[in-house]
């Protein structure tokens, strides 16, 4: 039997930790590795057009599978690229093994062609970041960079020189057992029965749920009829806490909307359950909170605590479930379900008064008709600007559909790259990629992975020829906008010159079979929007702070925008809710 080489046994490690994918671009450090997974059966190399696109793909596959996923970038410039994607991946808490190869060994430190020193530069966007300078540190240090990857959820990178990974591995090397899931965390007794005496101790309990309410839907449901709590939510806590919610009040911040703004700030005792929600201006400051997270490096960092609280949400709620009193007066429940219905009411007439004959295209409408139309289980990938406010306002959730995007890290162009990841996992399964036109320029050659994959991708392009969310920002500071406006091609032909199916929608009326015919279209497909670029969002709820550095305006040309089938899903909470 042949011996193996150290790029053969970096492989099998990936491998054994349940890596189906490495996501890059080939180039000469990195060959002896791409060779390896050439030769192995059990993983695939996915030749993207961008490195960047690869971090972004293996970032969103770690994010709807909950496994480790790896990307790779050859020396210097190449891994470079990966850099950004690897960010957000960070961010957003996704377990990915990041290779970086290196140059040759022996020329680290001298100026050589193609230099960086890519241990250093990761540090930032990782949990860790390691250079393997002799065969001898193999296979230990990738598998502590997988254990930190797995463990604390998020990026790991390795540094490897081709020189060392073409080199025999060494003869009898451990194979340590992988970590490849995370534990529960409890928290502790102490800090639980605190909780527990607020809880009583308060007249009106608000919940305020982030992502970390992933898998705790039946407890913080079960908690909320218990203390007869209204439920808010942040943008990364909507998909897995808002559907099939009688008690929800909608979400708060920079594209909020309904009535969890005043559930945050009119209750006694605000309870923020698995979020790390970015804007404290959006938080009150003179109620008494509690903050519920499994990372200790969350709680307070955000705002003033009254008691943190360290543990998973669903184990938390558990050990509080049986012990708080039942609380009798729904009054503030009701009062707060009530105002979220009322606030939705003004805000739908905004997207529906003649919308099917305005053209441009508002948005609203195009985002409210593809909620109609996808499936049940659809993945949604979500551009950053515009795009976000018409995802967290118009894309229903239910428990199957999944809505992922850079919510932490904020960058351009990630949509298509993560609807590459979020496809490979299941070629089966609808995956929409909520282009704006500003972001899928971006990294526009990435299609062209869509079309060589033959990966099922439909990219809804919002395009109404301008960065808009950064006009939004000029707007708040006064300024004229400026450098905003993009001279587009027809981006449907530009996709059937790909090789993929291509369709440009002018008129409203064209618009829902546009979007059907691309879903029954079994490759890759396009529908290129023509949209209105006034149509802009404002949230419910705006002080000075809030403006602050960020795109809200009251400009006459900025719209309320609409709420889709929310509405709807209010007006059924209030069944239960007495009329005076």
């Amino acid at each position: 039997m042949a011996k193996q080489n150290v790029a053969e046994q970096f492989v099998d490690i990936l491998v054994r930790a349940g890596v189906e994918r490495l996501y890059g671009v080939v180039g000469d450090s990195l060959n002896p590795v791409v060779d390896a997974v050439r030769r192995n059966s059990a993983i695939d190399w996915v030749h993207v057009r961008h490195e960047e696109s690869a971090a972004f793909a293996a970032g969103a596959e770690a994010q709807i599978t909950g496994k480790l996923t790896a990307c790779a970038g050859s020396c210097g410039p190449g891994n470079l690229h990966l850099i950004n994607g690897l960010y957000d991946a960070h961010r957003s808490m996704a377990p990915v093994l990041a290779l970086a190869s290196q140059i040759p060994s022996g020329e680290i430190g001298l100026g050589y062609f193609q230099e960086t020193h890519p241990d250093r530069l990761f540090q930032e966007c990782s949990h860790y970041s390691e250079l393997i300078s002799s065969p001898k540190q193999m296979p230990r240090l990738l598998q502590t960079a997988i254990q930190h990857a797995v463990g604390r959820s998020g990026v790991s990178v390795v540094s490897l020189p081709g020189d060392i990974a073409a080199e025999p591995a060494p003869e009898k090397a451990a194979e340590t057992a992988l970590v490849t899931s995370r534990p529960t965390v409890r928290p502790g007794d102490a800090e639980v029965d605190e909780l527990v005496r607020l809880i009583d101790a308060a007249d009106k309990v608000t919940l305020f749920c982030g992502s970390g309410t992933a898998g705790a839907h039946a407890e913080v449901m079960e908690f909320a009829e218990k203390i007869k709590s209204p439920i808010g939510h942040a943008l990364r806590g909507k998909e897995w806490i808002q559907y099939d919610n009688r008690f929800d009040v909608g979400m708060s911040g920079l594209l909020g909307y309904g009535a969890a703004y005043e559930a945050t700030h009119e209750c006694d005792l605000l309870i923020l359950l698995g979020t790390d929600f970015p804007y404290n201006a959006f938080l009150p400051d003179d109620v008494k909170i509690a903050q519920v997270d499994v990372r200790p490096e969350h709680l307070g960092r955000r705002s003033r605590l009254d008691l943190a609280v360290w543990g998973d949400v669903r184990e938390t709620l558990r050990c509080l479930i049986p012990r708080v009193r039942e609380k009798e007066n729904r009054r503030f429940l009701d009062k707060m379900l009530k105002k979220h219905a009322d606030a939705l009411e003004g805000v739908v007439k905004a997207y529906t008064r003649k919308v099917e004959k305005h053209v441009p295209i508002h948005p609203e409408y195009v985002a409210s008709v593809l909620d109609e139309l996808a499936d049940e289980d659809t993945v949604f990938t979500v551009d950053t600007g515009m795009c976000n406010v018409w995802a967290a306002r118009y894309i229903t959730p239910n428990g199957r559909r999944r809505v992922i995007g850079s919510f932490s890290h904020g960058s351009m162009a990630n949509a298509l790259p993560m609807a590459i990841g979020a496809q490979f996992t299941d070629r089966g399964r609808q995956v929409v990629s909520m282009s704006g036109d500003g972001g899928f320029a971006m990294l526009m050659g990435d299609f062209l992975t869509l079309v060589q994959y033959d990966l099922p991708v439909k990219v809804v392009l919002f395009n109404n020829s301008s960065l808009g969310m950064v006009e939004l920002e000029m707007l708040v500071a006064g300024l004229p906008s400026y450098g905003t406006t993009n001279k587009n091609p027809d981006f449907a032909a530009v996709a059937r010159a790909c090789g993929a199916h291509g369709v440009r929608v002018e008129k409203p009326k064209d618009l829902a079979g546009a979007l059907k015919s691309a879903f029954k279209h079994k490759g890759p497909a396009l529908v290129d929007i023509v949209t209105d670029p006034n149509a802009l969002s404002m949230p419910p709820r705006i002080s000075a702070e809030m403006v602050t550095g960020f795109a809200l305006s009251a400009s006459k040309i900025v719209l309320d925008g609409g709420v889709g089938r929310m509405l709807q899903m209010a007006r059924s909470n209030l069944r239960n809710v007495p009329r005076p």
